[in-house]
C-alpha cells in the first residue's frame, strides 16, 4: 500500500513542469513550442540563458530525488524504488497538469539515481559533461550516460542494478526521435537553436 501511494506521489510531483512554470515567470517563450520543443533545462537554456535553466535543472532533479529518497527511508524494496523512479519520470514525460506533454526526464532520472550514492552521481555528471564537451550534443550525452548508468550501479551498489536498467530503458525509449536526428545529422547542439523541419 505504501509503495502504491509513493508511486502516485512520484507521478504527481513529476507532473509539475518546472520548465513551463519558470519560462512563464521569466517571460520566456513556451519551451513546448520554441527551440527544440522540449520542456527541459537544455531548451530553457537555449531560450533564456543560465539562470532559468539552472532553476529548471534543480527542480527537475528534486522531482526524482524526493520520492525515491523518501521510499528508501521507508525501507521499500529495490523494485519498488525502481517503479517509484519510473513514476516520477513518467510524470515529467506525461504530466497530468500540462496536457500529458512533457520533456525527456533526464534530470528527473538523474535525481532518482542520486539516493544510490554520490559516487554514482559524480560518475554520471562526469560522463555527461565529457560527452557534451566532445560532441556538443546534450541528447547524445544523456543517452550514453543513461546506458552506462546500470554498469556504474553494478560496481557501486549491485542490488539496484535491475531498477536502474528499468529506468535506463525508459529514458532511451524517450530519446528515440533524438537518436534518429543524430543519425541524420539534424540534431541541434546545446548552443544551437533548432530550425523548423
Amino acid at each position: 500500500m505504501i509503495a502504491i501511494l509513493m508511486i502516485l506521489f512520484a507521478y504527481l510531483l513529476g507532473s509539475i513542469s518546472s520548465a513551463i512554470l519558470i519560462s512563464k515567470l521569466f517571460r520566456l517563450p513556451d519551451p513546448r513550442t520554441e527551440g527544440s520543443n522540449n520542456p527541459g533545462a537544455t531548451n530553457v537554456y537555449r531560450l533564456g540563458g543560465k539562470l532559468p535553466a539552472t532553476l529548471v535543472l534543480v527542480f527537475d532533479i528534486l522531482k526524482g530525488t524526493i520520492p525515491v529518497w523518501s521510499a528508501y527511508f521507508l525501507k521499500l524494496d529495490p523494485i519498488s524504488l525502481g517503479l517509484i523512479a519510473i513514476a516520477a519520470c513518467l510524470g515529467h514525460i506525461y504530466p497530468v497538469f500540462f496536457g500529458f506533454k512533457g520533456g525527456k526526464a533526464v534530470a528527473t532520472a538523474f535525481g532518482a539515481l542520486l539516493p544510490i550514492g554520490l559516487s554514482l552521481g559524480g560518475l554520471l555528471i562526469a560522463t555527461w559533461l565529457m560527452i557534451v564537451w566532445l560532441t556538443g550534443y546534450s541528447s547524445l550525452a544523456a543517452i550514453i550516460t543513461v546506458v552506462l548508468a546500470p554498469l556504474f550501479t553494478w560496481f557501486i551498489k549491485p542490488l539496484y542494478t535491475v531498477p536502474v536498467i528499468m529506468l535506463a530503458c525508459l529514458i532511451v525509449f524517450r530519446h528515440r526521435a533524438n537518436i534518429v536526428r543524430l543519425i541524420k545529422g539534424t540534431e541541434p547542439k546545446v548552443k544551437q537553436k533548432k530550425t523548423k523541419d
